[in-house]
Order: structure tokens, then C-alpha cells, then sequence
């Protein structure tokens, strides 16, 4: 017999798989000795009052041993000699898109600008090392895109979209826990992702596909009103779907040069915040001693509306690092991530402001006919971080109250960021627009969250790449460019997603439609 239940159990049984089975049998009326097999299928905690609660949906096998998948498995055929699609870009719009593509009978030929994921790790160090960034392997760009190695979180909230579901059955098919199918904040680590990632390379090419490393595209190859393929390395040839991620400035650059459709979009922009880990504990769940034994670490997710715009939390990372993210020189660019365990003694988010397309244009010398606006304000901010941080990868930081009440601070709190901080004062060079309603934001954030604002957090600058600063503008239905057919933006770059799961939800769909613009076309 298999029986489904929605239950509510503190911590410390939700833990232990023993004292579930006890609470089940108590609670259902049947003899614990009967129960063959659990499985956890939604898990939530529900932090809201002094008891912590865990939600939790669960099969219960009683009698019988649990005979079902853990997660529902993709058939992958042979695409040898099939009818080829160029994917540019091997963050999870292209992957996704790819794989798609293999299921729908279509050949991916997948460049990748970046390294493959394992060496693209001795990079990412190097930056620590000598204070430098590949502009062609970094935290933005290699195999697995930007959320390879910037946290991994499998959140979202565009299901309208999509099938999620399929997105997180897909990763767990490539090694990763089945638990990213319950929690309802999934996320793989940062240090398991790119396993994961390799294996969907390996499905890609073991079913005929290729993937090309350190190979990057430089322009698209017209036949009057249609893409017949891209130049890289060499010429190919096929409809291209177009992955390249939100920090491709050189693709939105030639873009804008071949004249193809975009548009100027709103991104968000601010800092790194970084508190203590065991602090955010002992805030989120109303205790001294924090989290304790059997709860993670906690997160928070927090919003307020300051003059006109929205002043949120963004990509918020408990027991994790800041990290830095920028693509080039001349730029200081943060993000953060966490490691499966969350174990570090640092929580982090990005705490961002709104910025709208018509923000930027207050500058005297701005063309407001310039698409590429707010790209150009996000390096001006970038490289202004640059010469306050020494010309280094060395951040400007600022205690969190200084921050707030306009001081300098003398000294900074012990960080997760490896390159180093320097002090400097975020409220005095920062764009105000930006810094005000940060300002303004802590304090609401302070009085929803006792002792949120205070002095050992730190403020990292400069948050910038919370999204692609145009959208590449499609057709709603085709999801091919309006102008030029055979072309398909895809994902975080084009301006259509906002995290790894939307980005693979929209690689699908994108991969779904250059099916079908194949099959209409031959």
C-alpha cells in the first residue's frame, strides 16, 4: 500500500528518517515495523514564528517496497547525420536547448567562447592569484555559463513559462540529488553543479552532438532576411540559437552594428551584503543559538519600494562567498555563491535597486537613442568600482550602518571575498539614485528584521550583472528575431530569463520552435 500525507513536523523529525517513520505510524494509526520505504516529495520550513515548523509532503510505502522512479528519466536518441542546429553559448540556454534538440531528432553543434568547466577552475583562482581576469574564462563565461560557478540556485518563479519540473528531472538524470525535486528553494552547490554539467556535455556528444570549447562566435552569416549559420573558429552552418548570456557585451555590440532588433531593458543594480552566517540564524529563526542541528542555514528574501523603484534582495546565498565576476579589465563586478553544504560563516545577497532605461538618461552627453545606454552605465559604474578598489580586483566595501548614516568606515568585518577590500565610501561616489534608496531600504529592512541592520555586515561594490541590459526583441510565438528568421535569442543574454531554470525552460522552448521552423522550411 502507498499512501501520500501533507504533514507538519518540527525540525528534528523532519531530520531523521527513524523518528519520521515513528511520528507517520503514531500519527496514521499503522505499525512502524510495516513502513518498507519513505519519499520525501516536497519539503518547505516555515520559519515565521519562535517554533519552527517543516512542511512536508510524503510517500509512504507500507507493506511493499518503493517501486517507482525517484525522478522521470529523457530518452536521448542518435542524431548522426540529422539535420544540424548551431547553439552559441554552453550556459543552460544552450545546454538545454541542445538537449532538447537532441530529443526532437536534431544535431546541436554547441561554441562555447569559454573553457570546459574543469579547467575553467584554475581561471577563477587566478583571479585571487594575481589580481587578473580572462576576459574569455571567468565567472560569466565557460561551460555551464554564469550559474556554474555563482551558486547553482534552481529557484524560480516563471512556471508560467514552462515546465520547470522537466528542467530539474534533466539535472538529476546528470548526478544530481533528487532533493532539488522537493525543497522548495532547490539548489545543486556550486561545487556539485559542474559534475553535473559535464555529464549533459557527455550526453551531448555521445549522442552525435558536438560541443567546441574556447571557440567564439564573431558574426552571423546572412542570406538576405535569414541566418544560415555563424562565423567562429571556421564557417557553420544552420539556424542558430542565439545563448550567449547577460555579459556578452561584444555579441550586443555587433548586434547593434548589424542592425538587428534590440531594445534598451531595465536591469538592477548595487552591492554584495554580507553578514555573519549564524546572525542571519538566529534573525530568521528567532533564536540565540541560530539554526541548531537540524536546519540549514537560513535564507531571507527581503523588498521594499523606495521613491518610485523597487529596492530587493537578489540571489541570496547562506554560508556561501562573494565572489568576483567581472568579464574584463578595468572592472570590478561581485556576485555570490554557496557551496551544497552552506557551511561557511558568511551569508550573502545581492541588495539592488531598479534601474529603468530612462534612469540613465539624466547624463547631458547621453544619445537616448543608443540602445546599448544601460550596458554603458553598468561599465561606467564597473570601472569607477575599478579605480576605487585600486586597480585590482581589491573590492570597496563599507561597514553596513556607515553605509547608512553617510560615515567611513575605519576598519572592515573579516570576508568571504578572496581578492580583499578596501574601505571606501559607497554612499559618497556611488550614483545617488542608487544609493539613496539603499539607504532607505535598510532602514525598512531593519525594522521588519531586528538586528539586519548593523555594523558587522558589509556592503561589497559593485553588484551590476543581475540581468541583460537590452532584450533582443522576438517574435511571441516563433521565438525567432523579428526581423531575421532563423535566428532564436535564448535566455538570460536575450533578455527572456531570470536564473538557470528559467534559462533552460526557455533553451527548450527556443530549441522547440527551430524544430519547427526546420520542418516548415524543408
Amino acid at each position: 500500500m502507498t499512501n501520500e500525507y501533507q504533514i507538519r513536523v518540527v525540525p528534528e523529525v523532519a531530520a531523521q528518517e527513524d523518528r519520521l517513520k515513528v511520528w507517520l505510524a503514531d500519527e496514521y494509526g499503522f505499525d512502524v515495523r510495516t513502513i518498507c520505504g519513505l519519499r520525501i516529495l516536497k519539503r518547505s520550513i516555515d520559519a515565521r514564528q519562535r517554533q519552527i515548523f517543516v512542511n512536508l509532503k510524503v510517500r509512504v510505502y507500507v507493506n511493499e517496497q518503493p517501486h517507482d522512479d525517484e525522478y522521470l528519466r529523457t530518452d536521448y536518441p542518435n542524431v548522426d547525420g540529422k539535420p544540424q542546429v548551431i547553439v552559441v553559448g554552453a550556459g543552460p540556454g544552450g545546454l538545454f536547448a541542445a538537449l532538447r534538440l537532441i530529443e526532437l531528432g536534431l544535431r546541436p553543434i554547441v561554441l562555447e567562447r569559454g573553457k570546459n568547466v574543469h579547467d575553467r577552475k584554475k581561471d577563477l583562482a587566478n583571479i585571487t592569484k594575481t589580481q587578473k581576469v580572462d576576459p574569455e574564462s571567468n565567472y560569466c563565461f565557460g561551460e555551464g555559463g554564469a550559474g556554474a560557478y555563482s551558486d547553482g540556485k534552481l529557484y524560480t518563479r516563471s512556471k508560467k513559462r514552462g515546465n520547470t519540473e522537466k528542467i530539474l528531472n534533466v539535472f538529476c538524470q546528470h548526478g544530481a540529488s533528487t532533493a532539488i525535486l522537493a525543497d522548495a528553494h532547490p539548489h545543486i552547490g556550486t561545487d556539485r553543479l559542474p559534475k553535473v554539467i559535464e555529464a549533459m556535455r557527455n550526453t551531448i556528444i555521445g549522442c552525435g552532438g558536438e560541443v567546441h570549447f574556447q571557440t567564439k562566435m564573431t558574426q552571423l552569416i546572412l542570406r538576405g532576411d535569414q541566418v544560415v549559420g555563424c562565423v567562429a573558429d571556421k564557417e557553420y552552418e544552420g539556424p542558430v540559437i542565439l545563448a550567449t548570456g547577460h555579459s556578452a557585451r561584444d555579441v550586443y555590440r555587433y548586434l547593434a552594428e548589424a542592425k538587428v532588433e534590440m531594445e534598451a531593458k531595465g536591469i538592477a543594480v548595487g552591492v554584495r551584503l554580507e553578514h555573519p552566517s549564524q546572525l542571519i540564524d538566529q534573525i530568521q529563526y528567532h533564536n540565540k543559538q541560530g539554526r541548531g542541528k537540524y536546519l540549514p542555514a537560513a535564507e531571507y528574501a527581503m523588498v521594499a519600494q523606495v521613491e518610485g523603484r523597487g529596492v530587493y534582495s537578489f540571489c541570496m546565498c547562506p554560508g556561501g562567498f562573494v565572489i568576483p565576476a567581472a568579464t574584463d579589465k578595468q572592472q570590478i563586478v561581485v556576485n555570490g555563491m554557496s557551496p551544497a553544504s552552506r557551511g561557511t560563516q558568511w551569508s550573502n545577497s545581492g541588495m539592488v535597486v531598479e534601474i529603468r532605461p530612462e534612469d540613465v538618461y539624466t547624463d547631458k552627453s547621453c544619445n537616448r537613442d543608443d540602445i546599448l545606454n544601460v550596458m554603458h552605465f553598468q561599465e561606467e559604474l564597473e570601472r569607477m568600482c575599478w579605480q576605487q578598489g585600486n586597480m585590482q580586483q581589491t573590492a570597496p566595501a563599507q561597514r553596513m550602518a556607515d553605509f547608512v548614516n553617510g560615515k567611513l568606515s575605519y576598519d572592515l568585518p573579516k570576508s568571504s571575498y578572496a581578492p580583499g577590500l578596501i574601505s571606501s565610501p559607497l554612499h559618497f561616489w556611488m550614483p545617488k539614485m542608487i544609493t539613496k534608496r539603499l539607504q532607505e531600504g535598510f532602514k525598512i529592512f531593519g525594522r521588519n528584521a531586528h538586528g539586519f541592520l548593523t555594523n558587522e555586515a558589509a556592503l561589497i561594490a559593485v553588484e551590476t550583472r543581475t540581468s541583460s541590459p537590452v532584450r533582443i526583441i522576438r517574435n511571441h510565438e516563433t521565438l525567432q528575431h523579428v526581423r531575421v528568421q532563423g535566428l532564436f535569442p535564448c535566455g538570460e543574454g536575450a533578455g527572456y530569463a531570470g536564473g538557470i531554470v528559467s534559462a533552460g525552460v526557455d533553451g527548450e522552448r527556443c530549441a522547440e520552435m527551430c524544430a519547427a521552423y526546420l520542418q516548415q522550411k524543408y
